[in-house]
């Protein structure tokens, strides 16, 4: 093969080398955009306690009182940026941070406390189960506010307290009349529960 030959051969390996290498060093100039520090915050304490609530280390009272402090951090978050022009100062931000900090501490406490939310093999606590399943996707996907996750769990924390009541006096059991208002019950909080991940509200900072 003669010189000439080989030197046309080497040159398009070497231009796509070159190209390589440029959109190598374009893409470590452009980084994909990050989330802000109190989203990303807002978004890990969301995910940590829609996995508590999965797993069932979450209890149904606890995620509301988990839920109802979140909603007052988002609260008082919606209300300084409203006040600053949508930012936040830094103080407002170590205020934020300082209140997650406490919120993770006690995220920590109940997932890791002797209070856990299990259900036996029957229809009404595979009832249960499946509602806290949803609520628990509803968190972690932002379909379901903190505050909706909130009142959803006082729901089925009120269906829990009744369940336990009425099998404390039923020797173990559950009459038939119970099951049904059990039932209807939870018919109700199945509809708040669809209804509210299909509203137009959503937790912000959290994954769509």
């Amino acid at each position: 093969m003669s010189s000439k030959a080989s030197k046309w051969m080497v040159l398009p390996a070497a231009v796509l080398m070159l190209g390589t290498v440029a959109l190598a060093q374009d893409s470590s100039q452009n980084p994909a955009p990050t989330k802000p520090e109190v989203a990303q915050r807002k978004e890990n304490q969301q995910d940590r306690i829609a996995n508590g609530v999965k797993s069932g280390q979450l209890t149904a009272g606890e995620t509301a009182n988990l839920e109802s402090k979140e909603a007052a951090i988002n609260g008082e978050t919606r209300a300084d940026r409203a006040a600053n022009g949508g930012k936040l100062t830094t103080a407002e931000k170590q205020q934020i941070n300082k209140q997650q900090n406490q919120l993770s501490k006690q995220i920590y406490q109940d997932k890791h406390n002797a209070n856990t939310q299990h259900y036996g093999n029957n229809e009404v606590d595979q009832r249960r189960e499946n509602q806290q399943d949803r609520i628990a996707n509803g968190i972690k996907s932002g379909q379901l506010t903190a505050g909706e996750a909130a009142k959803a769990e006082n729901q089925q924390r009120a269906i829990n307290q009744q369940v336990h009541a009425d099998r404390q006096a039923n020797g173990g059991k559950l009459t038939q009349g119970e099951k049904q208002q059990i039932n209807k019950e939870q018919n109700a909080a199945s509809k708040n529960i669809y209804d509210k991940k299909h509203n137009n509200k959503t937790q912000g900072g959290t994954k769509r």
